[in-house]
């Protein structure tokens, strides 16, 4: 235990928060980040939570900083780690999630977290956890693969198998069982990261953390003045159902949240501001939407690495 610093951590992701609004900033003419700053009302800390909406570019963002401790961790973190039943804990993280007004531009999240969980008279449990997935309507092969290339960049001074390791692991995660499709085309998820040792631990956090904006800015900038018209923004809006569905029937963060009596608003921030359903459609054989359907919404190998 000796070697975890856990405000070490925490200024990182302080930092991290402003490094990604600054970025996401770059690309409005004059939308800004809006802040709030809360307490904790179930324990002790709080967070910053940071919100852009109305964008040019990004219709609604938002990027939260928290720092939460409780004297019970919750029964979405104990359902897969019984071990961690009866214990208190501390949770520090930034959480994003940004909707762009262009259906051409993809909607991405991103998440860097850190756990400490503390029973007396037993040993400390800590963990990293985290990463970062693309959820585009409109399917641009060059797209997945420049973010993917991004995502192997942060993995590869780490080892030769853990970008796979993590992107399986992405795929797998980010599932709607219940319409057998890919939230996105994925990214790198990872939990429970301690086997590195703390030091390594972080570093590979912060490598993650710092090429989120790395990876979606570009792909941003190209496509945001792309010319759209009804049909799709009607498209954008009801793909935008599908990450709701996700958010709110799988997504451990979420769960987390709400059971551990977190705030809310930032919580839930993660929404987009207008999303669509229609029933029972299927999109017509042959065209962008069909084809984002049949290539994209599965698990594929995008840069040849097994």
């Amino acid at each position: 235990m000796s070697n975890v610093d856990l405000d070490l951590v925490k200024q990182y992701l302080m930092n991290l928060q402003d490094e990604i609004c600054a970025g996401l900033e770059g690309e409005e003419s004059s939308a800004r980040f809006i802040e709030d700053v809360w307490q904790y009302e179930s324990g002790i800390g709080g967070g910053r939570t940071r919100v852009l909406s109305g964008g040019e570019t990004f219709e609604q963002g938002g990027v939260n900083f928290s720092h939460v401790i409780g004297s019970n961790m919750p029964l979405s973190a104990t359902a897969h780690r019984p071990d961690l039943a009866g214990r208190s804990f501390q949770a520090v993280g930034v959480s994003l999630v940004i909707h762009p007004r262009n259906p051409y531009v993809p909607t991405s999240h991103a998440n860097v977290r850190f756990f400490l969980a503390e029973k007396e008279g037993e040993a400390p449990i800590w963990w990293f956890g985290g990463g970062f997935d693309l959820t585009p309507y409109y399917p641009y092969e060059e797209d997945a693969i420049a973010w993917h290339k991004t995502a192997r960049a942060a993995c590869q001074p780490f080892g030769d198998e853990v970008y796979p390791r993590f992107k399986k692991w992405c795929d797998e995660y980010f599932f709607l069982k219940h319409r057998n499709e890919t939230r996105g085309v994925g990214g790198l998820f990872f939990d429970d990261l301690n086997e590195w040792g703390f030091e390594h631990s972080f570093a590979f956090l912060r490598s993650v953390g710092d090429h989120y904006i790395r990876a979606y800015r570009p792909i941003v900038n190209a496509r945001k003045h792309q010319p759209y018209g009804e049909r799709e923004r009607e498209f954008q809006l009801y793909r935008r159902g599908r990450y709701v569905e996700f958010n709110l029937v799988y997504d451990r963060g979420t769960l987390f949240g709400l059971q551990s009596g977190g705030r809310t608003e930032s919580i839930l921030m993660s929404l987009p501001p207008v999303a669509h359903w229609r029933y029972n459609w299927r999109p017509e054989p042959g065209t962008p939407e069909d084809n984002l359907y049949t290539s994209f919404l599965k698990p594929r190998d995008w840069l040849g690495v097994k």
